[in-house]
C-alpha cells in the first residue's frame, strides 16, 4: 500500500459522504468511527477480512462500548463497505446491539419554571433561549441556529430551518414566548442569528448552550440527570398531559414515525394517573352488588 493510498480513499469517502448529503456533524462522527476501525486494523480500512471486522466488534464488545455507539460504528462501516470500497460480503458480517429502551426524563412544570428564572445572565438571552427549547420541543441546535426573521410574530409561529434530517418545520409562538422574544430583542438588538455568539456573525455554539443550562439547573437544585434535550421531552409530555393528540406533537416535534412519539405515553404520569384500575372497578361492583 502506498503513503497516497490513504488520503485518496479519505478523500473519496469525504466525497461519498458530501454526495449522501451527510450534515457537517455527521460527517465528522463517521470520520471518528472510521479512524477507531482503522486504527484497531493497523492497516488501510479497504483491505479488512471479514475476520478482522469480527474481531473488531468483539473488541467493542468487550471494552463496554454501549449499543448506541456500537450501531453506529457498524452503520459507518456499512456506508464506507457499500459505497466508497463496495464489498458486500462485509455486511453479512455486521451484528448489531439490542439497545435498551429507556423512557426520557422529564421536567415537572414547576422545574421547568425554576430553570427559566435561573437562567444566568448578563440580559435575557439564555432565559429566552431555554424558553423557545421548552415553549416549542426544539432541539438544542434548533435552537442555537434560529435566525431573526424564523419568529412569524403574524402567524404566531417559528419557523425550524433544516432541523433533524433537514426538515423544515413550524412550530407554535405562544403569547408569553413572543412577549420574552420581544423584551429579549429590545434589549439585544440581534441581527441575523437570534442568539449570537461572542462573534456576533455565529450562532451561539450548543456548547454554551449546554454549559448555560448546566448552571441555571445548578441553581435551581434540580437533581435530575438533565440537558437541554429534557426541555424537550418535557414539552411533548407537558402537551400529552393536557390532552393534546399524539399525532400532533409527532408533527410539532418533526419525528418521521409516530412509534418515536408514543415513548411519551410511558412518562406522561397525569395520563397514567387518570386512567382508573381495574381493581377500583372490581370493588366498585362488589359495593354495587352488596
Amino acid at each position: 500500500m502506498t503513503d497516497q493510498h490513504v488520503p485518496a480513499l479519505r478523500r473519496r469517502f469525504l466525497e461519498d459522504m458530501r454526495i449522501k448529503g451527510l450534515m457537517p456533524k455527521t460527517q465528522t462522527m463517521y470520520l471518528r468511527a472510521m479512524r477507531e476501525f482503522t486504527r484497531f486494523l493497523g492497516h488501510s480500512p479497504d483491505t479488512a477480512t471479514p475476520e478482522e471486522l469480527r474481531a473488531f466488534q468483539l473488541d467493542m464488545k468487550e471494552r463496554g462500548i454501549g449499543a448506541p455507539t456500537f450501531n453506529n460504528r457498524l452503520t459507518v462501516l456499512s456506508f464506507f463497505f457499500a459505497t466508497t470500497c463496495p464489498r458486500a460480503e462485509m455486511k453479512r458480517h455486521m451484528r448489531y446491539q439490542r439497545a435498551a429502551k429507556k423512557i426520557p426524563v422529564v421536567l415537572s412544570a414547576g422545574e421547568v419554571t425554576r430553570i427559566l428564572e435561573a437562567a444566568p445572565g448578563p440580559g435575557l438571552r439564555y432565559r429566552a433561549a431555554f424558553s423557545v427549547a421548552y415553549g416549542g420541543g426544539l432541539r438544542a441546535n434548533e435552537v442555537t441556529h434560529l435566525k431573526v426573521g424564523d419568529i412569524d410574530s403574524g402567524r404566531m409561529l417559528i419557523r425550524v430551518d433544516q432541523g433533524k434530517g433537514r426538515k423544515d418545520r413550524h412550530v407554535m409562538l405562544s403569547p408569553s414566548l413572543l412577549a420574552l422574544l420581544r423584551a429579549y430583542y429590545r434589549e439585544a438588538r440581534p441581527a441575523g442569528w437570534l442568539f449570537p455568539g461572542r462573534n456576533r456573525i455565529d450562532p451561539i455554539s450548543t456548547r454554551q448552550f449546554n454549559r448555560a443550562f448546566g448552571v441555571a439547573c445548578d441553581f435551581a437544585e434540580i437533581k435530575k440527570k438533565v440537558s437541554p434535550h429534557t426541555l424537550r421531552h418535557s414539552f411533548a409530555t407537558h402537551l400529552l398531559e393536557s390532552g393534546t393528540d399524539i399525532r400532533v406533537i409527532q408533527v410539532l416535534l418533526g419525528h418521521a414515525k409516530l412509534e418515536t412519539t408514543t415513548i411519551y405515553t410511558k412518562v406522561a404520569t397525569k395520563t397514567i394517573r387518570d386512567v382508573t384500575s381495574p381493581l377500583d372497578l372490581l370493588v366498585r361492583r362488589e359495593a354495587g352488588a352488596g
